[in-house]
């Protein structure tokens, strides 16, 4: 939950190509305190069977930007192999980006819904409510 004096965030993945929440796919926070800042790991989470991580960490007081990694590889490899059981010949990496890497610029006092609409061979982004 933000404050006066911190931001916050959350996130959820839809899985475009099925139309259905990406579950399992771990997410990374990092937050910085100013454009040349170096960026501070603050943890992470998982997307839950809604595709959404209801336990990110808190943004520290003095963030400016922020970074969700997104692994979306694992969750890709894992669909292709449950996929393709009968036909193992014909696997690949099942993703086109192996991860995928949200950078925005957050305000104190605000909070940022960014959700994730990711497909094997693409995704967007945008600020939700």
């Amino acid at each position: 939950m933000s404050t006066s004096a911190t931001a916050s965030v959350s996130t959820h993945i839809l899985d475009t190509s099925v139309g259905r929440p990406a579950a399992g796919v771990a997410v990374h926070v990092r937050a910085r305190a100013g454009r040349t800042a170096d960026w501070q790991a603050l943890g992470g989470s998982a997307t839950d069977a809604d595709g959404r991580c209801k336990d990110l960490p808190a943004l520290p007081e003095g963030t400016t930007h922020v970074r969700l990694d997104f692994a979306v590889e694992p969750y890709f490899e894992k669909k292709q192999a449950d996929a393709q059981q009968d036909a193992p010949a014909n696997r690949d990496s099942g993703a086109f980006f192996p991860e995928v890497a949200i950078t925005f610029a957050v305000e104190p006092g605000e909070h940022y819904h960014v959700p994730l609409l990711l497909n094997p061979f693409g995704y967007s982004v945008y600020r939700g409510s």
